[in-house]
């Protein structure tokens, strides 16, 4: 399989897009499972609309998709965006970005 190169741009604004206390907060739920907008909401302690904008922003950048359920709309990240078995780490492919995982300093 071939190496595909790294679009320094592409990766950017992916990151540009997580720079957001409330973005990041988001993907980091996601990356455990999927969240309905009103729960996420009151887990992050924000205003529905306000998630609603938030969530705009990370579907368009290809980082979540969302999906009617009923009268509730249900998020997940996006395919392309894998995620570790235990939700701590997502992979971008450009990058990894690990939540709550401190960097061993006892190894060489």
């Amino acid at each position: 399989m071939p190496l595909t190169t790294l679009n320094p741009h592409r990766c950017a604004d992916k990151l540009k897009v997580l720079a957001d206390p409330v973005r990041l907060a988001v993907i980091e739920r996601l990356s455990r499972d999927a969240w309905a907008v009103t729960e996420l909401a009151e887990a992050l302690d924000v205003s529905q609309p306000l998630l609603s904008h938030h969530l705009k922003v990370l579907r368009e950048a290809g980082l979540v998709v969302g999906k009617r359920s009923g009268k509730r709309t249900v998020y997940r990240l996006a395919k392309g965006v894998r995620k570790t078995t235990d939700g701590r780490a997502i992979d971008l492919a450009c990058c990894q970005l690990s939540f709550g995982v401190k960097p061993d300093t006892n190894s060489a």
